[in-house]
C-alpha cells in the first residue's frame, strides 16, 4: 500500500492531529475489513508537585529551573528523600514519568557538599547512558565531572575518567568485564562511591538479570573491601511487585516508590490485525491455510502513511532483520511518492557502529528524521521529546514493555497514538481479540534466580579471581554458594587456604553475562574490509551463516563465509530477490526431575533437560510471494544447552478415547506444543524466543507422547517454573486461542511457529484441541502441588569445570 495522500506531507501537518483523526485516517486507508479489533482510551492525568527538598542546595534547584524543572512531582520527591536518608529505594512509575529526577536530586546534592563523593549509575543500553550523560551534563554543575565509560570509549579518555570523573555513566557488562576485575585502578572512585544508580533495572531479567544481581555483589564486595557503603537507588517501568525484584537484584532491603503523580497526555490505544490475504492458488477448494499480512508489511505501510501526515513516529519491530526491512519497505513507499521524502525515515538498532547510532538519535531528536524503526534499544528511556505516535511491531513480550514501548510517544504531555500491530501468531492473535488481557492488568513482577547455578558457579568464580573468597562472602552471595565454591574446589578452579578461597588460574574466568553464546561476531564487507557492524555469537548460526542475506541500513548483503573461531563473516553487496531461513534439529534427554504431578492418564514434570540443536540447513524463499525456492545444506556444529524445562505426558489409551488416532498423534502433540509455546509469554515475563519445545509420539525417557517446553538458557531463567506453576490457566488460554481461530487445518495465528524446524509438519489443529482437553480435564487447577521429587542433579562438577 502506498501512501496515498503525499501532498498533505508537512514537518507540522501532524502533530496537532488529534489521535483519533489520525487513527481514522489510518483505518480509512485500509479497503475492505477493518484491521482495528479494539480501542482503548488511556485518560490523561494531571500531576501532583511536591516541594523541593529542604535539603536541596539553591545552586542544583536553579540548574533544574533552567532546564524547565520548576518543582518535583510527589512521587520524585518521596525517592529523594529516601534515597537521600540512606534507604536503598526502587521508584517503579510508568515511561516519562521523570524518574531520572528522583536519583539525579539526591546524588548531585552529595556531589556538591562533598567534593570527595561519587556516583555510579548503571543502564542496560550505551543510548541510554548517553542520553542520561546530555541532561546530567546539560545542568552544567562544576565539579562533577560526568563522563561514559563503555565499550566504546577510546583508550585515551579512560584514564582521566578513572581519576577524575565523579559521575561514572556505564553498564553492567563494563562493570563486569573492566571495572572490577580492575577495582585497583578504580579504588579512589569505589572508596568514595556514595550512590549506585540502576536504571531501567525491570530489564534485568531471566539469566541476564541473575548475572547482573551477582556482579552488583561483586560490586558491593569491593566496595566494602575499600570502606564504601553506597545507598542503592534503583529506577523500574511499572512493574509487579518492584520492591521484591529490587531485593532480589541488589540483595539489600528495597523501598519501593509507585504511585505515579507525573501529568500524563491521554493515550488512543489500537490493536491493528493485518488483513487476511486473498490465496494466489485459484480452486477455491485447495486445503491451503490462511495467510495474513505480514506485520512487518503491514507496520511499514502504517510508518510511511504516519510520515505523508507530517507525524513523527517510532516503529518498535522485534528483530534486528525486522527493523531494517520496515525501514527499507517504507522508504520504498515514500519515494514513490515524493522522490527523497524517503529520507526522512531510518532504521535503529544494535549491532550499528556507535557513529551511527549517536548521528540516528540526534537527527531524531532535531526532527531531521520524522520516523524511525528500531529495535527495543530506545524502548528505554531516552528521552524522544516530541514524538506523536508509536507503532508496535508484534507483541513485545511483557505488557511492561508495552507499555514502555506506547509511552515513547506523547512525552511533552500531548495527545499520543499507539498501536499494537499483531504478527500472524497465536499469543498476537489471542491478545488483540482478547483485549481484556491487556488493559486494566497488572504488568509482570521481573522473574531472575540469582541462586541458578549455571549462573552462580561463574560469578563466584569471577570475585575469586578478583579477591580470594571468604566465609562472609558466602552469605554475601545468598543461597548456594557454599556448594558453589565446593565445587570450584572439586574442580580445581579454586584452592582452599586458613583466609579464604583462591583462584587457582593466571586468566580470568571467561563469563557471558547477557548469556549470547559467545563473542561477538564481526561483519565484514569482503571487498573493502569495512566494518559493517556485529551480531551476537548465539545468533550467528541463524543470522549469518554462509549464503545468509544480511540487511543494514536498507543496503542487502549476502555472505561469503562465517568463521565462527575468529568470529567475522565476509558478506557481499547484493540485491538478491529472495530471503533467508535458518532451519535446525533438536533433540533433548531428561536429566532429573524436580517436580511433578500425578493426574492419573496426564503427568506434569518440572525438572532438568539436556537439549542438543544444529542449524542443518536454510530455506531461500521469494520476497513478493514467499514461495519456497530451494533448501541448501549448511555444515555448522552443534549447540548443548542443560536447562530447565516443564512437560506433559498424555496416555496412548486416552488420547485414543478422546478420537486421536496413532497416525495423527505426532500432529496433535506438535500443533500443541507450538500453541503452547506462544501462549507462555502469557504467564511468565519472557517471549516465545526465549523458550523453545520439542513433541514426540513416544520419547524415549518418558515412554509416553510427551510435550516439552524449556527455557532457551544455561541452568533455566525462570519460565518454566512459571509455565509449571500456572499449568492450567496456561494451557487453558492456549487450547481457547486453537478453538478459536477461523482457520480450518492450522495457521500462523494459532499452531503454526516462524521458528519450527521441521517446517511446520506435521500439524493437526483439531487434533491439537481433542489433547489439550484430556490435559484439562485430568490436570488439577494448580500444578504448584509437589507430589514427588526425582533424583539430584548428577556431574554439578561439570559446570565448575566449565567456569574455570
Amino acid at each position: 500500500m502506498k501512501p496515498s495522500s503525499a501532498a498533505t506531507v508537512s514537518a507540522g501537518a501532524g502533530p496537532g492531529r488529534p489521535p483519533a483523526e489520525l487513527l481514522r485516517r489510518l483505518r480509512a486507508r485500509h479497503h475492505g475489513a477493518d484491521p482495528v479489533t479494539h480501542v482503548e482510551r488511556v485518560p490523561a492525568r494531571a500531576g501532583e508537585p511536591a516541594p523541593w527538598p529542604e535539603w536541596a542546595p539553591e545552586e542544583l534547584r536553579a540548574a533544574f529551573a533552567r532546564r524547565g524543572v520548576v518543582a518535583p512531582w510527589r512521587h520524585q520527591a518521596e525517592a529523594a528523600e529516601l534515597a537521600y536518608a540512606g534507604k536503598h529505594v526502587v521508584v517503579a512509575t510508568g515511561t516519562a514519568s521523570g524518574k531520572s529526577l528522583a536519583y539525579q536530586l539526591p546524588a548531585l546534592t552529595t556531589l556538591l557538599a562533598d567534593p570527595r563523593a561519587t556516583v555510579l549509575y548503571l543502564a542496560p543500553t550505551k543510548a541510554l547512558a548517553a542520553d542520561q550523560l546530555r541532561a546530567v551534563a546539560a545542568l552544567e554543575l562544576d565539579g562533577v565531572r560526568p563522563a561514559c565509560y563503555d565499550g566504546d570509549t577510546p583508550r585515551a579518555e579512560r584514564e582521566w575518567i578513572r581519576r577524575h570523573s565523579r559521575f561514572v555513566l556505564t553498564n553492567p557488562d563494563m562493570l563486569h568485564h573492566g571495572i572490577l576485575p580492575g577495582h585497583a585502578h578504580w579504588s579512589g572512585f569505589l572508596r568514595r562511591l556514595a550512590y549506585v544508580v540502576i536504571d531501567e533495572c525491570h530489564t534485568y531479567r531471566g539469566v541476564f538479570g541473575s548475572h547482573v544481581a551477582h556482579v552488583l555483589r561483586r560490586l558491593r564486595r569491593q566496595c566494602a573491601r575499600f570502606g564504601s557503603t553506597p545507598v542503592f537507588v534503583l529506577a523500574s517501568a511499572t512493574s509487579g511487585d518492584p520492591a521484591t525484584a529490587g531485593g532480589r537484584l541488589t540483595g539489600l532491603p528495597v523501598r519501593a516508590v509507585t504511585e505515579d503523580t507525573s501529568p500524563r497526555g491521554g493515550v488512543t490505544f489500537a490493536l491493528w490485525e493485518p488483513p487476511l490475504l486473498p490465496h494466489p492458488a485459484m480452486d477455491e477448494a485447495a486445503d491451503l491455510a490462511p495467510v495474513r499480512r505480514s506485520a512487518l508489511r503491514e507496520t511499514a505501510d502504517l510508518l510511511a502513511d504516519t510520515v505523508v501526515e507530517g507525524v513523527r513516529t517510532l516503529a518498535f519491530v522485534r528483530s534486528r532483520r525486522g527493523a531494517e526491512v520496515v525501514a527499507a519497505t517504507a522508504r520504498r513507499a515514500l519515494d514513490e511518492a515524493v522522490p527523497g521524502l524517503g529520507d526522512r525515515i531510518a532504521a535503529y538498532r544494535a549491532g550499528y557502529l556507535r557513529e551511527e547510532r549517536r548521528e540516528l538519535e540526534r537527527a531524531l531528536l532535531d526532527g531531521e528524521l520524522l520516523g524511525l524503526a528500531s529495535t527495543n534499544a530506545l524502548e528505554l528511556g531516552v528521552d524522544l521529546v516530541g514524538l506523536d505516535a508509536v507503532l508496535i511491531c508484534g507483541w513485545p513480550g511483557t505488557r511492561a514493555s508495552l507499555w514502555q514501548q506506547a509511552g515513547r510517544a506523547g512525552r511533552s504531555g500531548d495527545e499520543a497514538l499507539a498501536v499494537l500491530v499483531a504478527r500472524d501468531d497465536p499469543l498476537d492473535t489471542y491478545l488483540v481479540h482478547h483485549p481484556e488481557a491487556l488493559f486494566g492488568r497488572p504488568v509482570e513482577a521481573t522473574v531472575l534466580d540469582p541462586a541458578n547455578p549455571y549462573v552462580l558457579v561463574p560469578q563466584l568464580a569471577c570475585a575469586a579471581a578478583e579477591a580470594p573468597l571468604t566465609p562472609a562472602d558466602l552469605d554475601l552471595f545468598g543461597d548456594g554458594a557454599k556448594e558453589a565454591v565446593e565445587e570450584l574446589v572439586a574442580a580445581g578452579a579454586l584452592r582452599q587456604r586458613p583466609t579464604g578461597w583462591y583462584w587457582r588460574h593466571r586468566e580470568r574466568p571467561e563469563v557471558d553475562l547477557r548469556g549470547e553464546g559467545g563473542a561477538p561476531v564481526c561483519v565484514v564487507e569482503a571487498s573493502t574490509g569495512r566494518l559493517l557492524g556485529t551480531v551476537d555469537g548465539g545468533s550467528s548460526h541463524f543470522l549469518v551463516h554462509p549464503g545468509a542475506v544480511y540487511l543494514h541500513q536498507g543496503v542487502s548483503y549476502v555472505v561469503d563465509s562465517l568463521d565462527l573461531e575468529d568470529g567475522c563473516a565476509l558478506v557481499h553487496a547484493e540485491e538478491p530477490d529472495w530471503s533467508t531461513h535458518a532451519r535446525d534439529v533438536t533433540s533433548l534427554s531428561v536429566v532429573s526431575v524436580r517436580s511433578y504431578v500425578d493426574a492419573g492418564p496426564v503427568g506434569l514434570f518440572l525438572g532438568e533437560v539436556d537439549v542438543t540443536s544444529q542449524v542443518v540447513s536454510y530455506q531461500r524463499r521469494r520476497i513478493a510471494s514467499g514461495e519456497v525456492i530451494d533448501t541448501r545444506p549448511l555444515d555448522l556444529p552443534a549447540r548443548e544447552l542443560r536447562t530447565v524445562a516443564v512437560w506433559f505426558t498424555v496416555s496412548p489409551e486416552s488420547l485414543a478415547l478422546a478420537g486421536v488416532a496413532p497416525a495423527d498423534v505426532p500432529g496433535a502433540l506438535h500443533a500443541a506444543e507450538h500453541a503452547g509455546i506462544g501462549l507462555l509469554p502469557l504467564m511468565a515475563t519472557c517471549d516465545r524466543w526465549d523458550i523453545g519445545g520439542l513433541s514426540t509420539a513416544v520419547h524415549p525417557d518418558t515412554e509416553a507422547p510427551t510435550v516439552f517446553v524449556y527455557d532457551g538458557h544455561p541452568g533455566g531463567a525462570g519460565f518454566a517454573e512459571r509455565a509449571y506453576g500456572t499449568a492450567a490457566a496456561w494451557l487453558r488460554a492456549t487450547r481457547d486461542a486453537i478453538a478459536e481461530c477461523g482457520c480450518e487445518s492450522g495457521c500462523p495465528s494459532c499452531v503454526q511457529s516462524p521458528k519450527c524446524g521441521n517446517g511446520n509438519n506435521p500439524l493437526s489443529k483439531p487434533d491439537a484441541v481433542k489433547v489439550l482437553d484430556v490435559v484439562l480435564a485430568n490436570l488439577p487447577s494448580e500444578a504448584d502441588a509437589d507430589e514427588g521429587r526425582g533424583p539430584a542433579l548428577p556431574r554439578q562438577d561439570e559446570r565448575a569445570a566449565a567456569a574455570s
